[in-house]
């Protein structure tokens, strides 16, 4: 029996009609796949760090090591001026052949060397206790500051590369202490926020400038270390450049100077001779471990990207 309706193939009465393709190319932009896919990767990955360093936080404000925590400070500013009272009694035990460098290879009169060994050896020493004992760190620290410089001018040691960096980083670390110990005062007006004064501004500035110039002696590590350790340290040092992660970088920094510095300074198996140059790198670094202790203690500052995402 053949239906009424006819062929079904044919007739199309309950269909849409298709478009007609247009002769004209489309002006429709498809979306880059290729940098989309870039940056979701990048994401999972910015993701993933950001949890790891989170467990960090987690763990740094643990009940164990909170109270640990009052300690750092105290701890961290020993370190600061360690390699300053190595220093002061480098220079009592080898008087004579201090003064004795000063006047005939430096050709500084024999009494200005005399006086300068003094000048510098009690500096030394009344502004590491000063730095020690949480009183006028800023002017403890300033003293400190002029005596590297100084010291580096009249020894003549400021030409080497090494030597010049390791110094500016230990600047570096009595910047951040002068930073930690300025207290600031907010004040509140009605329902308005609290509003960022002069001190406050100065403190932030103070703690970037250190935690640029900390960082500067991991140059050092781009020659002649292994892959692993040059980019963990360039990752590191780019993080408290910019203040990003703070906390976790500068442990992570802390920790590769730490194993470096009992692994390659180890002066205790050597006798008089490298021994004291060993000696000498080994309170440097540690100057600059209590340097990086204090930036885990109390953080990059305002100007860092960890303060800006707290506000954005």
């Amino acid at each position: 029996m053949s239906n009424y309706r006819g062929n079904n193939s044919q007739m199309n009465f309950g269909t849409v009609p298709k478009q007609k393709s247009s002769p004209y190319p489309s002006t429709k932009q498809s979306k880059p796949s290729f940098l989309q896919s870039e940056n979701e990767t990048f994401n999972i990955y910015l993701n993933k760090f950001d949890q790891f360093t989170d467990n960090f936080d987690f763990f740094y404000d643990s009940p164990l090591i909170s109270k640990i925590r009052p300690y750092t400070p105290i701890i961290a500013r020993f370190l600061i001026v360690a390699t300053f009272f190595e220093d002061t009694l480098r220079i009592f035990s080898q008087w004579a052949d201090q003064v004795f460098y000063l006047w005939h290879y430096r050709h500084i009169p024999y009494f200005l060397a005399y006086l300068f060994l003094l000048l510098v050896s009690f500096t030394m020493f009344g502004a590491s206790v000063l730095m020690v004992l949480n009183k006028k760190v800023s002017y403890a620290a300033i003293a400190l500051i002029a005596t590297v410089g100084l010291q580096a001018l009249v020894y003549g040691s400021a030409s080497g590369f090494s030597f010049v960096l390791r110094n500016i980083s230990v600047v570096g670390g009595l910047l951040i202490a002068i930073g930690d110990s300025i207290v600031t005062n907010k004040s509140i007006f009605g329902m308005l926020p609290e509003l960022t004064n002069k001190k406050e501004e100065k403190k932030n500035i103070i703690l970037l400038t250190g935690r640029i110039l900390i960082v500067v002696m991991f140059l050092t590590f781009t020659v002649q270390k292994n892959f692993l350790t040059i980019i963990l340290v360039l990752f590191g040092t780019l993080l408290i450049a910019i203040g990003y992660k703070t906390r976790f970088a500068s442990a992570l920094l802390l920790t590769i100077l730490f194993v470096y510095n009992i692994s390659i300074n180890n002066y205790w198996f050597y006798k008089r001779g490298k021994r004291d140059m060993l000696k000498y790198e080994f309170f440097q670094n540690l100057s600059i471990m209590g340097g990086l202790l204090l930036a885990v203690n109390t953080g990059a500052g305002q100007h860092s990207l960890d303060e800006k995402k707290k506000i954005y």
